[in-house]
């Protein structure tokens, strides 16, 4: 049952970033094309793909979390795995995910925004 859960959270982290990364995939490309060169902003917006799947995918599926499964208490029982852990594991995974894959797009849109004024304070220089 372990390892079906372990299955399980890892399919849906992997299916939320890909949601997450298709929703993203135009705005990532057009602040990337503006900031970068066209040739390079492909190989950018791949790395920012790769890095919302490896995000998402650890945020969702937080192993020292479904270790409690697997490694008896005290008394030597292990926790069971019901129907009510299922829904709070996938709710968890969903959660996660979408918090750890938010948290890494804000952060590369204000460091997106701060290279856009930088861009943009040269260019009106040189145009002076």
């Amino acid at each position: 049952m372990f390892f079906m859960l372990l299955l399980v959270t890892f399919l849906i982290a992997a299916v939320v970033s890909t949601g997450v990364a298709l929703l993203f995939a135009g705005p990532i490309r057009r602040v990337l094309v503006r900031l970068v060169s066209e040739d390079l902003a492909p190989l950018f917006r791949r790395y920012i793909v790769f890095a919302i799947y490896v995000v998402g995918i650890g945020g969702g599926v937080r192993l020292w979390d479904v270790e409690k499964y697997i490694t008896p208490d005290k008394d030597g029982h292990l926790l069971a795995l019901n129907a009510d852990r299922w829904v709070i594991e996938v709710y968890k995974t969903l959660m996660g995910t979408l918090t750890g894959v938010a948290w890494m797009l804000l952060i590369f849109f204000l460091f997106a925004l701060v290279a856009y004024v930088v861009v943009r304070g040269f260019e009106l220089r040189k145009a002076v």
